[in-house]
């Protein structure tokens, strides 16, 4: 399953980010492989908003259409 098909307050584990520039970005933002975030907002056609304590973050759904999750 992919970031882009969770439900809003579904909470995931980030199992793959398959593209190194992209994980290193993320990284950044404190989530990597292993990391439980949850789904705090989905947009139709938009970003996927996830939340990782108390940090927020939107990435583009052709982003989250690359990143591997199972759920929490």
């Amino acid at each position: 399953m992919t970031l882009a098909q969770v439900k809003r307050g579904q909470k995931v584990i980030i199992v793959s980010i398959p593209n190194a520039e992209i994980r290193a970005q993320a990284i950044r933002f404190g989530i990597a492989e292993g990391a439980q975030v949850s789904c705090a907002e989905k947009l139709p056609a938009g970003p996927v908003v996830i939340c990782k304590g108390k940090q927020e973050i939107a990435l583009g759904r052709g982003l989250a259409e690359k990143i591997e999750v199972l759920p929490a």
